[in-house]
């Protein structure tokens, strides 16, 4: 399978007034072709600080980057302007690179047609619920044509009904695109539904513990929703529950 990113002994310091704190040491990840890859952590173990080294906005202090396309990044919030229509919002990127072509511009209607906002474009974000939000985002994200979509805990502002619903959602939509992501977040149930690979950190300093590969047994095509159905499902919660040593915080 063709690997898409490669980190190899990822070593992240930061200095602070009290001296080194030692984040990310000797991490060794990868992302194949076709796959999402979900990153499963304590809070605070370094998992967005993964995602920033990626995106070129953390440098790391040692170690090696591959990343064999263009990257996307989808925030933990929208971070929508409410002084722009939804139209506006999604073209924002485009607008800043000056790649706002007839053709971006038709790419861009025709995934609002897609995923149902076609109706919304000339609104305004306050006039949108969470969910359709989150959609907004995401197209705003595949409109600059990333090869990687990033993911950081996309879902997390949601409530949880909302939470189901709208990862189904961004789930369909990676896969329609034909996207390879990495999935950032610390809930298991979410991480186990979305992903094909799950990759366990430890504490920090964060190291990966364990990587699994996810195959869940599922009626018609696999979707989050569906995937918490499988008989499958159970086991894999609870082999991941025991790796966050969740047992020992309670």
């Amino acid at each position: 399978m063709e690997k898409i990113v490669e980190l190899k002994d990822i070593n992240k310091s930061f200095y602070t007034n009290e001296g080194e704190i030692l984040v990310l040491k000797n991490l060794n990840l990868t992302l194949e072709k076709g796959k999402i890859l979900g990153i499963l952590g304590p809070s605070g173990c370094g998992k967005s600080t993964i995602l920033n080294i990626l995106t070129n906005l953390l440098k790391p202090t040692s170690g090696e980057i591959i990343v064999n396309g263009k990257v996307g990044y989808m925030f933990q919030k929208d971070n929508l302007l409410e002084w722009r229509t939804i139209k506006e919002n999604i073209t924002i990127g485009l607008e800043i690179q000056k790649k706002l072509t007839n053709e971006a511009i038709q790419k861009i209607d025709k995934l609002l047609i897609i995923y149902g906002l076609w109706e919304f474009k000339n609104n305004f974000p306050r006039e949108l619920s969470g969910g359709m939000r989150q959609r907004v985002a995401l197209i705003r994200t595949l409109a600059t044509d990333p090869d990687i979509l990033l993911l950081d805990e996309p879902f997390s502002a949601l409530d949880y009904q909302t939470r189901l619903l709208v990862s189904d959602d961004i789930y369909r939509i990676i896969k329609q695109e034909n996207k390879d992501a990495i999935l950032v977040s610390h809930d298991i149930y979410e991480i186990i539904a979305m992903s094909d690979v799950v990759a366990v950190l430890s504490k920090r300093p964060s190291t990966i513990k364990n990587t699994y590969e996810i195959n869940l047994t599922t009626s018609g095509l696999r979707t989050p929703l569906s995937s918490r159905n499988a008989p499958e499902f159970k086991d894999y919660f609870n082999t991941l529950w025991k790796e966050l040593e969740i047992y020992e915080n309670i």
